[in-house]
């Protein structure tokens, strides 16, 4: 079988060599100088997911102003988890001001581009606001997506005759 030939080949190749990203063939960093030097060009380049990266490490060490900043510059490029955290943020008022509209932009944005937490989260928005059907919509794309409160809550809904 080809396949298995490529992943013997692919094994031994690392065994002989310096281990590899399973994506770009470069090799792993061997030390966390090396590991900061690589981040800090993927920054320079506006990698999305570097950026949100540094900004998930930040608020890991509680400085939640520069989190915000690296989340902001990552979501301007797309990046789903990163407007995902900042519609955190502006829910919790996290070194902003708490910010409904903010919030929920965020999340639209988070879900358009394919974030179950995201989406989960907009359910209980379009029911406050007694919009059902769109509510129920966000729960069948995210169940789609895996997500298993989605899925809890699709059941409820059809209990409950609402779908």
């Amino acid at each position: 079988n080809l396949s298995r030939m490529c992943i013997r080949a692919d094994r031994k190749r690392e065994l002989l060599h310096q281990p590899t990203c399973p994506f770009c063939r470069h090799p792993v960093p061997k030390s966390d100088e090396e590991f900061d030097e690589i981040n800090s060009k993927r920054i320079a380049l506006n990698d999305p997911v570097a950026l949100r990266e540094i900004g998930q490490n930040r608020r890991k060490e509680g400085d939640d102003e520069v989190a915000n900043e690296y989340y902001t510059k990552a979501a301007q490029l797309g990046d789903a988890e990163a407007h995902y955290s900042l519609s955190v943020s502006y829910l919790q008022g996290r070194c902003v001001e708490k910010d409904k509209e903010k919030e929920i932009y965020h999340l639209e944005e988070a879900a358009i581009a394919g974030h179950p937490d995201a989406r989960f989260m907009l359910v209980s928005y379009e029911l406050r606001s007694g919009r059902v059907d769109r509510a129920v919509k966000h729960l069948v794309i995210s169940a789609n997506l895996g997500h298993e409160k989605s899925m809890q809550g699709l059941k409820e809904c059809y209990k409950e005759g609402k779908v």
